[in-house]
């Protein structure tokens, strides 16, 4: 294949923008946003599965005071009911007398009984509610700091992306200028040899592989004529003669 120096020349300009293409993606991909939010991610859901189970708790807890509190009410009731009857005087006989006095020390006991339940359980409901704040101020502070990262990511890809954008302009307007069957060769070379297809011969040595041409090779290239399209032996890379090729 045989190309105008010139041309051979753009198709390095051509391989400086992929590169910095490349270097771009990488970037984008490798900012430290990403690893600072799925870490974040990972606490916040550890964090809401604690939250779930301390509202879940609290509110088996206001259920359990609830049913407590009404079991209170009722032994509350039915001895009131009681002393009233015993204070009545409708009770007469000694031995009922006796059986309602019973039954309300017994409905006394029963009660206090009862409320010392309902304080237990005021008390882990308590504990709870202070969980379920303790736990709703780190959500929303993780939260906080997830939302700060995603802002600063965000920034970043659209300061990549508008780079992408005008290095891709400008790759269009230079990949233009080099004939079809050379881009063709050093696009298909570039894909193979990890992004890198054409290379500069620099100072007899090779900038793709780094290794320098051997008295042989360098002959060859000496002898070559101009305009003739030359691959190094080593990496098969299209080898681009300059003024500072060190021929």
């Amino acid at each position: 294949m045989n190309a105008a120096p010139a041309d051979q020349i753009r198709l390095l300009d051509v391989q400086a923008l992929d590169v910095r293409l490349q270097q771009l993606a990488h970037k984008r991909k490798a900012l430290p946003e990403h690893a600072e939010i799925e870490s974040l991610t990972k606490d916040l859901t550890q964090l809401k599965d604690l939250l779930v189970a301390a509202q879940t708790e609290e509110s088996d807890c206001a259920r359990e005071q609830t049913k407590a509190e009404q079991d209170v009410d009722q032994v509350r009731q039915r001895a009131v009911r009681d002393q009233q009857r015993l204070d009545s005087g409708a009770v007469t006989s000694p031995k009922d007398l006796e059986n309602l006095q019973r039954e309300i020390a017994s409905l006394a006991k029963r009660q206090g009984d009862l409320e010392d339940v309902v304080l237990e359980v005021m008390e882990r409901r308590e504990s709870a509610q202070e969980r379920v704040g303790e736990l709703s101020e780190r959500v929303d502070s993780v939260q906080g700091k997830i939302d700060a990262a995603t802002t600063r990511r965000d920034a970043a890809f659209e300061e990549i992306d508008g780079e992408v954008a005008t290095v891709t302009k400008e790759r269009e307007v230079v990949a233009g200028s080099v004939p079809a069957d050379l881009l063709k060769l050093y696009d298909k070379l570039r894909e193979k040899e990890g992004g890198v297809g054409a290379a500069r011969l620099y100072q007899r040595r090779c900038e793709g592989c780094r290794l320098e041409l051997n008295i042989t090779e360098l002959n060859e290239v000496r002898a070559a004529a101009p305009d003739a399209v030359l691959r190094c032996e080593n990496c098969r890379r299209i080898l681009v003669r300059t003024s500072e090729s060190g021929l």
